[in-house]
């Protein structure tokens, strides 16, 4: 092995076994360690118990996933023997199936007992002389066994060219018994046999229950309860479609497995882009729900008839794949976070599937990022909560985060191509002995005790470790294919053996590593999910380490890319704003501590005076920060100007093309652009019901073949009733009723929509569409090979248009009725702190009083309340004192610092102060505050502070549109 002046190892050709040949358990000398090393360094496993329980599995499949993953051959034997085994445990042994492994159940006779405990591991690898070693004794596969009880083992082993006697005596004895006919291989018939009878049993006085474990009930946390109970909530309102945003680290896996057990789904759809997050999601999946099968859908592995089914999206997607099953196959879809380049993949495969829910799953941090899930998931927010919600709730550690010059790169120097650096190009520029001993510097500074580093690059974080090693530091690289095995060196980390791991791609998503407190960034990250990602490794609490705080040091660059850093951390756009933030940052949860290196700030604001604030910068700026090209509802949502777009540019996409700079995408547009503009970007739409209708038709491929009246109509139907308050504020009452295929809605439909939109506008040169009695069609050529591209650009205008509409619709209950709405502030104010104030609206701290939403100037706050959005934020003065009461006393007069409630902001309303809309007789708005108490029958109650006042029951003709965030005092104002 190769050592550092410290003793510090790569852990190359480590041995597969250590110690004496006897291990006789307790905590003085455990058999796990053991095993583990044997699993980390063996080509072949061979195991045999009479039982397993899941707390001794859990601490065994880390190990073997990895060894499984790197080509180890791994055959597993346990029993039935007095039906001990958990299904629990078998349901996490049949899983390993999928990734080769075999697994048997040996099916005890009346006269024939199991009791074997044998655990055998050998080795071959090339340029390594054969080795191999067997723990024979008394220990199952159960945490207490493993780790705490009195269990004798003895090992057998052998190195060199041939194996002893007595060690191929062991092996073949295993043998013998994996394939004796009473072993059955393990598969959904056998484990549901088991299963039903472990339950009978259960139910009995078992004379064995020396040796069962009680499992214990994993339960939701907070934030996963408030989420479970708005899930709820939304689907009793009708709702089928809908969005959770859960900071990275507070369980967006576990909350879905925890929905699906709350609606009691029987069939499941996990959706994702990488194979990791599949395989996580099916064991988190299969440990909360047991009881239903599961498998993959990959290239390769197509599960079609298990219960939860985790698909890749770039499989599923692809038609022949998808007909596989039917539109109404699985009750509930999970659609986790995805990258936009992937959007239209995903496109594919919900508009095709009809499941009783659909939950989208996202960690972004704003609605910028929310932008093309929340149209997968029809604009219905249901519960969000970030990174400083998680800290505030104790689910998350505070974080000080560091952003450090890095001056030993030029990226202006290095190629930047579809929104990331070239990596060759950073791998040489980062593999230097400076910029090494640079990062070393700092994290001597500011390290704890355990650091995660993400590299660029294999060779990155080959460099990195050896220059770690030779300053005397327990440093190791892990990637895929690396000497050290990932759940090797956590171990090691955790135990406190490897100080620093160098990591590429392994720990970005999907681990749970609560141990870690230190986070060294050293490579860009092009995306705010990466960024995220990264950071949240970390933030998870951990009860063994007693973590405190999480520390990242982060290295800022010379290009303006490194803004997203901020971007995310602040939760802003605006390259002006940043740059000031960055300068001084406000606080942004309890104990949380932000500083940026001032040659960063410095560079930022130069980049901030430079922009003249064009629709083409805007659109570089977005571009930026989100690490792609813009889609038209992502730059919509994040408060850009699309009038302003159209005035300097003509319209969306000819804004893209300007700037892409791609011949062949501007040809198309040129080729198409009357119709991209008039017939959807600027088409009139006071209802949704354009959108919708171009939704079925394109979803129907309409742009490839006229489509049947009767179909686009049902079609449209079952879109529009994802939404019910949108189909109850937009269609008339009398055809509210009907259903999809009835005679009333196709003729309620052919009159409108399908009418205005065959009709030719005063504008166009034609009518967009046109239809006769059976069908509609586009009223234009399309080339052939331009109708993928097409429908692209149609559902991303599609996407705009409707994600525009909820903008306008800020009603929350099912039954209000249409009025108007208070019209937002303009955005992209450059000095984040001025936000609008509304002098005349008076949030009635008493009884419904009079307020008007028209007069209003602009108010500066301290930078103690945040990074506040002016399209998000506003300040109202308080009228009476009904809230004059409680732990927080708002007195008449006081200014309210309020948010808008839109879809993109809803989050829940239950036990918040909100503020409350109510049209008068005469059909004025009057406003009110209270706090909103949600009854078990589903209705709202509302509260105020001051007992002197009566609770008031929430009403249709009742809609929250503002939710109090603060009271700001006088002396406070800027």
């Amino acid at each position: 092995m190769a050592e550092c002046n410290d003793g510090a190892h790569f852990y190359v050709n480590m041995p597969l076994w250590t110690g004496a040949a006897l291990t006789v358990g307790t905590a003085n000398d455990p058999l796990l360690p053991k095993l583990l090393q044997a699993i980390n360094h063996a080509n072949e496993i061979e195991i045999s118990v009479s039982f397993v329980q899941p707390s001794g599995l859990e601490l065994l499949l880390p190990a073997l996933h990895d060894a499984l993953a790197n080509g180890a051959r791994f055959k597993i034997l346990t029993s039935d023997y007095l039906l001990i085994t958990s299904p629990r445990a078998l349901r996490q042994l049949l899983l390993l199936k999928d990734q080769g492994a075999e697994v048997r159940l040996f099916c005890c006779q009346p006269d024939a007992g199991f009791h074997m405990k044998a655990y055998i591991f050998t080795r071959n690898r090339e340029g390594i002389e054969a080795s191999g070693c067997a723990y024979i004794g008394s220990s199952n596969i159960s945490k207490a066994a493993l780790l705490t009880s009195h269990e004798w083992t003895l090992r057998y082993q052998y190195h060199g060219i041939d194996a002893s006697a007595e060690f191929e005596n062991i092996r073949q004895q295993f043998r013998m018994i994996f394939a004796n006919p009473l072993s059955k291989s393990l598969d959904e018939t056998i484990l549901a046999d088991y299963t039903r009878r472990y339950q009978e049993q259960a139910k009995t006085f078992r004379i064995v229950a020396n040796h069962l474990e009680i499992e214990p009930e994993i339960e939701p946390n907070n934030a996963q309860i408030e989420a479970l109970e708005a899930l709820a909530e939304t689907r009793q309102r009708g709702f089928k479609r809908g969005l959770v945003v859960l900071a990275t680290g507070m369980g967006k896996t576990w909350l879905a497995a925890f929905d699906v057990k709350q609606l009691g789904a029987a069939r499941v759809l996990f959706v994702a882009h990488r194979e990791e997050i599949l395989k996580q999601a099916q064991r988190t999946f299969s440990w909360l729900n047991p009881a239903l099968s599961s498998g993959l859908f990959l290239a390769d592995q197509k599960a079609t008839e298990a219960e939860m089914i985790f698909a890749s999206v770039q499989t599923l997607s692809k038609a022949q794949n998808l007909q596989c099953f039917s539109r109404e196959h699985f009750d509930y879809i999970v659609v986790d976070e995805f990258h936009h380049a992937v959007g239209n993949s995903y496109q594919a495969i919900l508009s095709y599937f009809r499941p009783k829910f659909l939950l989208g799953l996202t960690a972004t941090p704003e609605r910028t990022d929310q932008a093309d899930i929340l149209a997968l998931c029809d604009y219905n927010l249901v519960y969000e909560r970030n990174l400083v919600h998680g800290i505030d709730d104790k689910i998350l550690v505070p974080f000080h985060y560091f952003g450090i010059f890095d001056p030993f790169v030029d990226y202006q120097e290095i190629p930047w191509r579809n929104g990331r650096f070239e990596s060759a190009a950073l791998e040489h520029a980062f593999a230097t002995r400076k910029r090494a001993t640079h990062i070393f510097t700092y994290w001597q500074q500011h390290k704890q005790s355990r650091t995660l580093a993400f590299c660029v690059s294999r060779s990155h974080a080959d460099y990195m470790a050896e220059y770690f090693l030779a300053q005397g530091v327990r440093a190791a690289a892990v990637y895929q294919g690396s000497k050290i095995r990932r759940n090797e060196a956590l171990a090691q980390l955790e135990n406190l053996q490897l100080e620093v791991i160098f990591s590429v791609d392994l720990f970005n998503e999907g681990t749970d590593l609560p141990s870690i407190d230190t986070i060294l960034m050293l490579r860009p990250t092009e995306s705010k999910i990466l960024f995220l990602q990264q950071l949240g490794r970390g933030l998870r609490r951990s009860t063994e380490t007693a973590k405190q705080k999480l520390v990242i040091v982060d290295f800022i660059g010379n290009h303006r890319s490194f803004l997203l850093k901020p971007a995310t951390l602040f939760n802003r756009t605006s390259t002006k704003a940043l740059a000031n933030l960055a300068q001084k940052p406000p606080v942004l949860a309890p104990g949380c501590f932000v500083n940026f290196a001032p040659e960063a700030v410095v560079f930022w604001q130069q980049l901030a005076k430079e922009l003249r604030n064009t629709a083409l910068e805007d659109y570089q700026e977005l571009a930026a920060e989100l690490g792609h090209r813009p889609t038209a509802s992502e730059f919509f949502n994040a408060s850009y100007d699309l009038t302003k777009v159209r005035k300097q540019h003509g319209s969306w996409f000819e804004l893209v093309a300007s700037a892409e700079q791609d011949p062949a995408f501007t040809q198309l547009i040129d080729r198409y652009r009357d119709f991209l503009l008039r017939g959807i970007e600027t088409t009139a739409m006071q209802k949704s019901f354009k959108m919708i209708l171009l939704r079925a038709f394109v979803e129907l491929d309409g742009l490839k073949h006229p489509v049947s009246l009767r179909t686009l109509a049902e079609h449209s139907w079952n879109i529009i009733w994802r939404r019910p308050d949108w189909a109850r504020q937009d269609i008339l009452p009398a055809v509210q009723h009907e259903n999809a295929t009835s005679q009333k809605w196709l003729k309620y439909w052919l009159n409108n929509p399908i009418q205005f939109y065959c009709k030719q506008d005063q504008k166009d040169t034609q009518a967009w569409f046109s239809r006769d009695e059976e069908s509609m069609w586009l009223n234009f050529a399309i080339d052939s090979g331009d109708v993928n591209d097409l429908t692209k650009l149609t559902q991303e205008l599609i996407d705009y248009r409707l994600a525009q509409y909820a903008a306008s619709r800020l009603v929350i209950s099912d039954d209000s009725p249409t009025y108007h709405v208070l019209a937002e502030p303009a955005a992209n104010q450059d000095d984040f702190s001025e936000i609008p104030f509304y002098l005349s609206l008076k949030i009635a701290c008493g009884h419904f009083g009079r307020g008007t939403p028209d007069d209003v100037e602009l108010i500066q706050l301290p930078l103690s309340y945040g990074a506040l959005d002016s399209s998000r934020f506003f300040v109202a003065p308080a009228k009476g004192n009904s809230m004059n009461g409680g732990k927080n006393p708002i007195k008449n007069g006081d200014l309210l610092l309020l948010e808008w409630v839109t879809p993109v902001s809803a989050g829940s309303i239950s036990n918040n102060v909100m503020a409350i809309e109510r049209l008068d007789e005469a059909g004025d708005a009057t406003y009110l505050l209270r706090v909103v108490k949600k009854q078990p029958d589903g209705s709202y109650l509302l509260y105020a502070n001051n007992p002197d006042y009566e609770v008031l029951p929430a009403s249709s003709d009742m809609r929250t549109f503002a939710r109090l965030k603060a009271i700001i005092t006088s002396d406070e104002l800027a």
